[in-house]
């Protein structure tokens, strides 16, 4: 199981990002482009989900290419990824930080960042430099 720690760790080993706040949460940028943020749900949120139960834990949220990517990830990572109306047309994921763990959201992250990263930065990061 990942946490918000884990998360900021491993966010803040990535080159060039820079942390803040958006909302009154924590959010990380690479230049003046967030990729990920903390995204508890508003009440309109917990509304929307009805009689569903929405994820009780630390939600992550984490910005994808584009909108095929987005679904590509919510199909390959069913436990930890889902989205909600509010994110509908957005190109961003939401990761449920308590059915995920350290290596699946290594992997969310750095596919968040590489969206706003330099290509030289990403390529160098890529290359294990």
């Amino acid at each position: 199981m990942a946490t918000i720690d884990s998360a900021t760790a491993m966010i803040a080993e990535l080159p060039e990002v820079s942390e803040g706040v958006r909302y009154g949460h924590s959010a990380w940028a690479v230049g003046k482009n967030v990729f990920a943020w903390i995204r508890p749900f508003s009440k309109a949120d917990l509304k929307r989900f009805g009689d569903e139960t929405p994820p009780t834990g630390p939600i992550l949220a984490v910005l994808t290419a584009d909108l095929h990517e987005k679904e590509a990830i919510l199909a390959a990572h069913p436990r930890a990824c889902f989205t909600i109306s509010h994110f509908d047309g957005f190109a961003a994921v939401l990761v449920d930080l308590d059915n995920t763990d350290d290596d699946e959201l290594r992997e969310l992250v750095i596919d968040g960042w590489l969206v706003h990263a330099p290509k030289h930065v990403a390529e160098a990061f890529l290359a294990g430099g």
